[in-house]
């Protein structure tokens, strides 16, 4: 039994006539009085019982007529909530995002999103700078806020902002007493390294060891962690000093203290990723609200 049957039941059963349904359906009254008796003949009853009153419910059309109009509310819900998806209106993002920018992003961009995408049911998920990759390739997250970005085959990068380089220390240093540190001051000295990220020719890809080999300055990597809430621990430990995006400030414990590098304006890249055989109506609101929240 297809929908057209039951809506042409529907609209005879309330106008409780075939030529007021016709009209209401727009179309000539013949074909609907061949469409009722048809589904009648299917049904192997009569659904309606003809007199001075016009087409009255029999006991099996009153049965069907409810169920009948469940039906097509049902199958309106649907067809409209897949429009609601297909246009980005409705739908569910699984959102990760690098721990390090959780309290300085996601404060202005869950609200963001809320007002953006009322609709949208929305998870985040934490990552790494050794998971967040697995992550979105497993589309175990529809959309990571990565940083760095994530320069795969197969995954699109959108950038987003850009967070300055810092370095952390205990508030006790002697080099906390500068507004900002000379890079040739990290000479020799003990630094909390996070996760080396390796190009094509085996050398450290990561923005920090790009500044060291820029600066020729040479360091002590003491430990290297997975976090950059890990390597403040360890700062705040007095393990080492640890050269973190400027977003590590936001939230970090007392008895730290960071200064930006004299003379150093290039940071760490924020982007939105995905995988690219990942067709999601989501995503462009999705980069528009991190652009929105970033500013």
């Amino acid at each position: 039994m297809d929908l057209k049957s039951l809506r042409y039941f529907v609209a005879v059963a309330e106008a409780r006539s075939v030529g007021k349904a016709a009209l209401h359906l727009h179309m000539a009254q013949p074909p609907l009085s061949v469409q009722i008796r048809n589904l009648e003949a299917r049904l192997g009853t009569a659904l309606f019982r003809r007199d001075s009153d016009g087409m009255q419910l029999t006991e099996a059309g009153r049965a069907l007529f409810s169920r009948a109009k469940e039906a097509l509310a049902l199958a309106h819900d649907g067809f409209e909530a897949a429009k609601a998806v297909a246009a980005g209106r409705r739908g569910r993002l699984t959102v990760g995002y690098m721990f390090a920018l959780g309290y300085a992003v996601l404060p202005r961009l869950v609200p963001e999103l809320r007002r953006t995408l009322p609709d949208v049911e929305l998870q985040f998920v934490e990552m790494s700078a050794l998971t967040y990759e697995g992550l979105i390739s497993d589309f175990k997250v529809t959309v990571g806020l990565c940083m760095p970005p994530l320069l795969r085959e197969g995954i699109v990068s959108a950038p987003v902002g850009n967070q300055p380089l810092l370095l952390a220390m205990p508030t006790r240093a002697a080099m906390a007493r500068h507004a900002a540190v000379p890079v040739q001051k990290l000479q020799g000295i003990k630094l909390i390294g996070l996760p080396s990220l390796k190009s094509e020719n085996a050398a450290d890809a990561s923005p920090v060891a790009a500044l060291l080999r820029r600066n020729q300055v040479t360091v002590q990597i003491v430990e290297r962690v997975e976090t950059v809430h890990s390597a403040l621990a360890l700062v705040l430990a007095g393990e080492g000093f640890a050269i973190v995006p400027a977003c590590a400030a936001v939230g970090s414990p007392p008895g730290l203290v960071f200064r930006p590098l004299e003379g150093e304006n290039e940071g760490i890249d924020v982007a939105v990723c995905w995988r690219r055989d990942l067709d999601s109506p989501l995503i462009k609101p999705f980069i528009a609200a991190v652009r929105s929240a970033m500013k």
